[in-house]
């Protein structure tokens, strides 16, 4: 009887039509679709940058001679990115995600205008890497808003699959808007995003609402007596503690669990391969069949095609991983996390290490110049498949440790994102094109290897893995 009062007090949150869980579709939907704008939107500023990366460097006077320079505002942007989230994910999920959200928005924004109007290549960079600091948080947003305001994986499969896309596209589509701007100068291509992020800051401000369960609680009970109770028993974390964790866990995964170090592997290099073709398709289409850097730049719509298609495809596969919990037999009801995998499976050998030796061996002047544009498309569309696979088989199998692990692929992605490509000019003038991007089919075919393992053992590896276990009998 004496824990009447706080049953009641939880049982009037749950039912609170002010609960983010209890809000009607439509307007979660509001939500997450815009949220999914920025992702896309921040993630042009990462590669818009490419295309016009040689008329910059010769602005600054930076050569290419001893290393890549012109790639040097995408490597700090990404490195930020890859650090950002681990600083910034806890702070949002301590204070709330609207106030934060709206801070870090601004912020972004700000960072172009230095951007746009930077006198040297220093300049360029510093604020080149604050943009991906802060930018990466805005990319990861949606990975955290979904769970609370969806609860089961039926309801979570479309925007988590929606996130992925959108945060491929954006860099994907990059190259693409600097190839369309930056013949008016490579200024506008950051003129133009601040006019886009500034007209969609008053969207952002009228649509993204506080999200976190607790936030929304503890406002609430402020003024409504029957949620005080409810309110008085939501943990009091330490941001210190949840920035340590933070960036601590994700680290430990990824150097302790076999799982998330070789799916991180296989992810990263996925998303190390569309920064990678922002120096392989000028390089070849220039060489080959004479394109300029923006006709190059808008070769690469051939990769957001396959992704498109991918993402298409991933729809069925998300059906199929639902239906998989009538078979599960160790967990009855509950899907099994290996049903994730079929589709990138096929998708990486054929896809993904098909596309890029289709690729390598049509990147001839006598084959016309839509033969190895086809072989992107193909990369494109394994590209999307393996990231989805990935950050849901994760997700599933690390339950209450999935923000720490998805933590850890997006860190590998980052990197990879940011340094990987630094190689690919020398790579592709000392092998030639047709053994550099063989060589990274046969890098392909290797990683695809650990989905095969995981849809053949999966159930036992899981069985081995300590956090695994523990995230089993997590409520």
């Amino acid at each position: 009887m004496s824990h009447g009062p706080l049953e009641a007090s939880r049982s009037a949150w749950d039912k609170h039509p002010e609960n983010s869980v209890n809000w009607p579709h439509h307007k979660k939907w509001r939500i997450v679709l815009v949220i999914a704008t920025v992702i896309l939107l921040v993630g042009l500023n990462a590669t818009s940058v490419t295309t016009p990366g040689l008329a910059i460097a010769e602005h600054f006077q930076v050569t290419d001679t001893s290393l890549p320079h012109s790639f040097w505002p995408v490597t700090v942007w990404n490195t930020g990115a890859a650090i950002g989230p681990m600083v910034g994910m806890p702070i949002l999920e301590n204070f709330g995600i609207r106030k934060g959200y709206m801070l870090l928005y601004l912020i972004f924004t700000a960072m172009v205008i230095p951007q746009a109007l930077a006198q040297n290549f220093a300049t360029l960079l510093v604020f080149r890497a604050i943009a991906g600091f802060v930018g990466g948080v805005l990319q990861n947003v949606l990975e955290q808003v979904a769970p609370e305001i969806w609860t089961t994986e039926k309801e979570r499969n479309l925007p988590i699959t929606i996130y992925t896309f959108v945060y491929v596209s954006g860099v994907t589509l990059g190259p693409v808007f600097g190839a369309i701007v930056h013949e008016l100068s490579w200024r506008w291509v950051f003129y133009i995003q601040l006019i886009i992020y500034g007209a969609m800051f008053p969207v952002v401000l009228l649509t993204v609402k506080e999200t976190r369960g607790p936030i929304i609680l503890s406002r609430l009970a402020k003024t409504d007596p029957s949620l005080a109770k409810a309110a008085n028993e939501l943990p009091q974390p330490k941001l210190l503690s949840l920035i340590y964790d933070a960036i601590t866990r994700p680290a430990h995964l990824l150097f302790t669990e076999p799982v998330v170090f070789f799916l991180t592997l296989w992810a990263a290099f996925c998303f190390g391969l569309v920064f990678i073709m922002t120096q392989s398709i000028p390089q070849v289409y220039h060489t080959n069949y004479a394109f300029s850097d923006s006709a190059s730049g808008l070769v690469q719509v051939s990769l957001w095609v396959g992704e498109a298609v991918g993402f298409a495809a991933c729809l069925p596969q998300n059906a199929y991983y639902l239906r998989s919990a009538k078979r599960n037999k160790s967990d009855p009801g509950i899907p099994i996390p290996e049903a994730r995998l079929p589709l990138s499976i096929p998708a990486s050998f054929i896809g993904l290490a098909g596309g890029l030796f289709w690729y390598a061996w049509s990147s001839f002047p006598h084959v016309h110049w839509m033969v190895p544009t086809i072989g992107l498309a193909f990369v494109g569309f394994a590209i999307m498949v393996v990231i989805t696979a990935v950050d849901l088989y994760i997700a599933d199998a690390y339950m209450k440790y999935a923000g720490s692990a998805i933590a850890a692929v997006a860190l590998g992605e980052n990197l990879f994102a940011a340094w990987l490509p630094l190689a690919a000019k020398s790579m592709y003038t000392t092998l030639g094109f047709q053994w550099a991007s063989s060589l990274l089919g046969f890098v392909a075919v290797g990683l695809t290897a650990a989905p095969m393992v995981l849809w053949w053992k999966g159930e036992v590896i899981r069985g081995k893995s300590k956090f695994i276990r523990e995230a089993k009998h997590y409520a």
